[in-house]
């Protein structure tokens, strides 16, 4: 008897192949831009596109395409920088709560609903108020603010796991609670845990971005995609093409990793 072809994952496939694409475009910027980006040139200022600036040039004559390649890299790495934040102590967090529960859920959870009473955006607003503009800053207080979401996400996967017949069978043979946690309970639970971390890096792309367009995000002397929007939008009339870079990349970006995050849940059905 034949067995059952297995439909194939466009969703997965699509995402994938996307975010590879944007993700080499982004990496490349890291070591390798056409003109330097931050380079004036008063003679090319508001040029349109040509064979020799892909994307044309800003109000400054600068090269669009190298710094929408430079600032792409910033959202990236503020990007990862705030989901590995946010995963880390939240899976911790999250870990220590559902499997002991207690007075140790008491103490961390109510901080934890403490973190989650103030609005993410305000509250992000309000850290890097108080740290200072730049990327490192940004990243440090858009991590804060991701934490309580996926504490919350990991302490109900494993409060329910604890229950488990493979849990009760790995205390039986003695295996120690750090083994227990993160050998035998967190691989089961990775699924949830990476379909939420697609959309938290969404949410942290479009974090910075927002974050930058107010003026309080990566430093103005740096190059932002969120940055480029905001210095843009007075000149849509004469030069379109300036926007249309850097929010293309974030648009594709984006696209690409929702792609991956529903390929993955339907591929879990």
């Amino acid at each position: 008897m034949k067995g059952v072809k297995k439909k194939r994952n466009y969703f997965l496939i699509f995402g994938l192949t996307l975010s590879a694409l944007v993700f080499c475009f982004i990496v490349l910027g890291w070591f390798w831009t056409p003109y330097d980006p931050m380079k004036m040139n008063g003679a090319l200022r508001e040029s349109a596109p040509t064979f020799s600036h892909l994307m044309g040039t800003d109000r400054f004559g600068r090269d669009i395409l190298s710094r929408v390649m430079k600032g792409a890299g910033s959202t990236l790495f503020v990007a990862l920088g705030t989901v590995l934040i946010g995963v880390i102590v939240g899976t911790v967090v999250g870990a220590l709560t559902g499997y002991f529960g207690g007075w140790l859920d008491e103490v961390l959870m109510r901080f934890n609903d403490a973190l989650s009473a103030f609005p993410s955006f305000l509250l992000a607003l309000v850290l890097v108020s108080v740290l200072g503009p730049g990327r490192i800053h940004l990243l440090l207080a858009l991590g804060i603010v991701f934490i309580p979401s996926y504490a919350r996400i990991v302490r109900s996967e494993f409060a329910r796991a604890r229950t488990q017949n493979y849990v009760k069978s790995a205390r039986l043979m003695g295996a120690s609670t750090a083994r227990i946690l993160f050998v035998h309970i967190l691989p089961n639970i990775w699924p949830v845990l990476l379909s939420a971390i697609t959309i938290g890096f969404n949410n942290a792309v479009l974090a910075e971005a927002a974050m930058s367009y107010l003026g309080i995000g990566v430093s103005p002397d740096e190059a932002s995609l969120g940055f480029m929007l905001s210095d843009s939008q007075t000149y849509l009339g004469t030069t379109p093409w300036y926007a249309l870079g850097a929010g293309l990349v974030i648009i594709l970006l984006i696209l690409g990793v929702g792609m991956i995050g529903e390929g993955l849940q339907r591929k879990e059905r």
